[in-house]
């Protein structure tokens, strides 16, 4: 996810796909704790678009939480 899409987003796109995002995390660890999950990478490139989230709706003055 880049950042000029997340920018484009309102408010209420930003929180339903930060909600998503936790969801697919959550899976993503449970997988690689179980040891199905064949590209690792994937858990950090969706921690890293959480924190986009949460950082470019600080600049937005959004709240989030």
């Amino acid at each position: 996810m880049k950042n000029t899409e997340i920018r484009e987003m309102e408010a209420d796109q930003i929180k339903k796909k930060l909600v998503d995002l936790k969801k697919e995390l959550f899976n993503l660890r449970f997988q690689n704790d179980v040891g199905q999950l064949e590209n690792t990478a994937t858990l950090s490139n969706v921690k890293k678009d959480i924190a986009r989230l949460y950082t470019i709706s600080k600049e937005m003055n959004v709240n989030i939480s």
